[in-house]
């Protein structure tokens, strides 16, 4: 059944400020638009369905636009149409050929927002219509994981999504003219539309802008749920942050929410300082800047060093620095950033001997299928910042573009829109 209720709630709103003819132009339009979505979805349920995506054919190579012929959903998928899709470093390492997971051919992409197309059997939490945000941290709500209530990872159908297949069968979703295309990360936000699991999309509310939004898919989520959830960070706390991009900043962003009195930002590029402001980083320190190995200069600047500490690059000398500015005793360093394989992390053990704590995190602990309508819910309250993060609106087309953007020190998050 398409849910046409949620397509109706998308439509633009009447208002009194405008006169007949432009309340008429707004409601025909407006049924135009969903009469062709409902028809588009009642043509497409149970058909293969041909459009573009973004393929990585090899590592390192750029993508190629091409028509990918994407099958309909199993028994436990979803199929979505994807509508905007953010580009995130976790594509760019994987692209990169330097993850041990990576797999080729392949379609990138997991920070995205769109609308559900159809559904496979015994799909119940999601119909056609609804607004949704593919997660790639799956929420089954069964599994050891789910039920343990000490973590948000979840074990249904990580081995699949590892493998770059679908859970059912083991086999991909994706084909060009016959031959495979890999998943990646269980949602392949890259193409005009995707299959994901069931345990791994977000219902969200339809009057939210899908080209916000997409952005609580990872990065944005992951800052703020790292502080909230994993370090839980208390009023009146001294906090470090290392590195200033988008997941950088929405650890400051969630520590001055939780009223952290320092909020100290470290990055080697000056220009980010100034963004950093908006964001509630208080002061700022250039690694470059000084002769003293980095953590000195922190452990030196708060009196013994700081009561929690973020790690945002994915840098093992980074995250040993990140450690040892932790206050004796208490401190408390949170790893963020993803490192390249193969790398190890090390310290001396009188550093954790003497009180300090070293954490991961995933998503930032959130529970995607909970938590993610939860923050889209704050930002439509306007008690979290998204529109900030995006620095550049580009197309599917430009998608080689928006990789170059993402690497340079003026951009925070692109976001594609996929069917123009």
């Amino acid at each position: 059944m398409i849910n046409f209720l949620a397509i109706l709630k998308t439509t633009p709103i009447l208002t009194k400020a405008m006169n007949a003819k432009e309340q008429l132009h707004v409601v025909h339009s407006s049924l135009i638009s969903l009469s062709l979505l409902i028809l588009q979805f009642m043509a497409t349920q149970g058909q293969v369905i041909t459009c573009k995506a973004a393929v990585a054919w090899e590592p390192n190579k750029p993508l190629v636009i091409e028509e990918v012929q994407v099958a309909p959903p199993k028994a436990g998928e979803v199929r979505v149409k994807i509508l905007f899709s953010a580009l995130c470093h976790t594509d760019a390492y994987t692209w990169s050929g330097k993850d041990p997971e990576g797999l080729f051919p392949c379609i990138l992409g997991h920070e995205a927002a769109g609308i559900v197309e159809s559904v496979g059997e015994g799909v119940t939490d999601v119909q056609p219509g609804d607004h949704v945000i593919p997660c790639y941290q799956a929420e089954c709500k069964e599994c050891k994981f789910c039920k343990s209530g000490k973590t948000n990872l979840c074990g249904k159908v990580r081995l699949a999504t590892g493998a770059g297949v679908m859970f059912s069968d083991r086999k991909s979703r994706f084909s060009v003219n016959g031959k495979p295309l890999y998943h990646f990360m269980g949602t392949s936000t890259f193409s005009q539309y995707t299959v994901v699991h069931n345990v791994s999309v977000a219902k969200i509310d339809p009057k939210a802008p899908l080209e916000k939004v997409c952005l609580l898919g990872c990065g944005v989520s992951t800052g703020l749920g790292a502080v909230w959830n994993t370090a839980k960070v208390e009023p009146g706390s001294i906090v470090a942050v290392f590195g200033l991009g988008t997941i950088g900043l929405a650890v400051a962003e969630g520590a001055k929410a939780a009223g952290a009195s320092r909020v100290i930002g470290i990055d080697i590029d000056r220009k980010k300082f100034d963004t950093a402001k908006n964001f509630g980083v208080t002061e700022f320190v250039n690694p470059k800047d000084h002769e003293k190995p980095i953590q000195q200069v922190i452990v030196d600047m708060t009196d013994g060093g700081v009561d929690y500490s973020f790690e945002c690059i994915g840098n093992v000398s980074i995250m040993r620095a990140a450690l040892e500015c932790c206050h004796k005793g208490w401190g408390t360093s949170v790893i963020v950033g993803v490192a390249a394989s193969g790398q190890e992390i090390s310290t001396r053990p009188f550093q954790l001997v003497t009180g300090r704590v070293w954490k991961g995190t995933a998503f930032g602990g959130f529970k995607s299928r909970s938590h993610v309508p939860w923050l889209v819910d704050k930002y439509m309250k306007k008690e979290i910042k998204v529109d900030e993060y995006i620095t550049h609106n580009l197309t599917l087309v430009d998608i080689n573009k928006a990789f170059h953007l993402l690497h340079g020190g003026d951009c925070l998050r692109v976001v594609l829109n996929m069917n123009v």
